[in-house]
């Protein structure tokens, strides 16, 4: 297929800015709007999930976060792709556990299986993981929402040792509830709910999803929720190539172009290569979207926000910096925090005990506009408060700015 439509780096860039609610005029404080806009919200480290809000935010409020997740849940905790833990609107949410996270439980229930045999727990690891299963969703259903240590206590075989790696030198033990309790998150069964501790802690409660979530997240077919997930990714990342597709979804090389087809995905040339755009959004390449002409912005972006992680091929958005972002990315591409200039990765920052958040510039940046840049860092020191971020999969440069 020829290419139609050409779209240039800038062009790219200009959208993100208006797609991903980071242009000024863009924002909001709708929580679930502010994670349609990225399709969802990185969820591995609990901060990123605020600190990603907050940075779409008109008035940025931990609060206001919290009360999406845990009040009026109009935003959830979910696996889906590539394994990954993240926040979804819900309609995206049951897209998403269609296309990755139905197939991944099937496997993840067989490997509890036999784990549970190999570990001595029963003579049939499938009875016992039915049972494992059958008493957890009792307990919670007469309970309530409930923490890991307290179904632990309430569910004999949540207590139970895991035998890793039976026979290698690295063996070792796991809790079975670590296993269950994933599992039953990965069918759709249960729910992440509000944490034991701050906003920073990821140690949650559990909840009956249909019991917390009106509709829960099962009954989209696999083929329609490729479909809707493939498409709602375009219409917030694309022009994407098909490395990028095939990367962020966690698939196939096959179930990716089958999806791609299945919304009627056009390719687009790109300054290096070719894209892959919506058909009905290729009208929206020369024209300037509400917000597209606002093209000056600063943002602080946490470890793992989803505009540094949504492009497999970066070299786009990271310039001089290449594909992996030099000190700012780790050594499996895992983003850290990023200090972003209208479109571009500028440079890395991070939080000191004392609360300063401090950065380092890693390309060349106007004076009038490294002003601004240090005066975005004291506001995001403000936003955070008392609570200190630590990353999960901290780059060389978080390293160094902590010295």
């Amino acid at each position: 297929m020829s290419a139609r439509g050409v779209i240039t780096d800038r062009q790219r860039r200009e959208r993100l800015a208006v797609r991903h609610r980071l242009a000024p005029a863009a924002r909001t404080n709708e929580i679930a709007a502010i994670a349609d806009s990225l399709v969802a919200l990185h969820s591995s480290d609990p901060a990123t999930v605020y600190l990603s809000a907050m940075a779409r935010m008109q008035q940025p409020s931990t609060e206001a976060v919290s009360a999406a997740l845990y009040e009026q849940r109009s935003v959830v905790r979910h696996h889906a792709m590539r394994r990954t833990l993240w926040v979804f609107s819900p309609q995206n949410a049951r897209a998403a556990h269609a296309a990755c996270t139905t197939a991944l439980a099937v496997y993840e229930w067989k490997r509890l299986a036999q784990m549970a045999q190999d570990s001595g727990l029963s003579q049939s690891g499938t009875r016992w993981v039915q049972t494992a299963k059958n008493d957890t969703l009792a307990a919670l259903r007469d309970h309530g929402e409930m923490t890991a240590r307290q179904l632990g206590a309430a569910v004999p075989a949540l207590a139970e040792k895991l035998h890793l790696s039976v026979g290698k030198p690295y063996a070792g033990t796991q809790g079975a509830h670590t296993r269950v309790l994933l599992n039953l998150g990965f069918d759709g069964a249960i729910v992440r709910g509000r944490p034991k501790g701050s906003w920073i802690n990821a140690e949650y409660t559990w909840s009956l999803t249909d019991e917390w979530l009106s509709g829960g997240l099962v009954g989209v077919a696999p083929d329609v929720g490729a479909a809707d997930l493939v498409r709602a990714y375009l219409a917030r990342f694309g022009p994407a190539t098909l490395a990028d597709v095939q990367w962020w979804m966690g698939w196939t090389l096959g179930l990716t172009k089958k999806s791609l087809a299945a919304v009627g995905a056009v390719e687009v040339a790109l300054d290096d290569g070719i894209g892959w755009m919506l058909a009905e959004d290729l009208d929206s390449i020369d024209a300037t979207a509400s917000g597209a002409n606002d093209a000056s912005w600063i943002s602080f972006l946490p470890g793992l926000d989803p505009t540094t992680m949504g492009w497999k091929q970066r070299e786009w958005y990271l310039g001089d910096l290449g594909a992996f972002g030099a000190s700012i990315f780790d050594r499996n591409g895992n983003g850290g925090p990023t200090v972003w200039l209208d479109g571009r990765v500028v440079g890395g920052w991070a939080q000191r005990k004392s609360g300063e958040v401090v950065y380092e510039l890693l390309t060349n940046v106007p004076a009038n506009r490294r002003k601004h840049i240090a005066a975005e860092a004291e506001r995001i020191s403000g936003m955070i408060g008392n609570e200190r971020v630590s990353v999960r999969f901290p780059a060389p440069m978080q390293k160094t700015l902590l010295g």
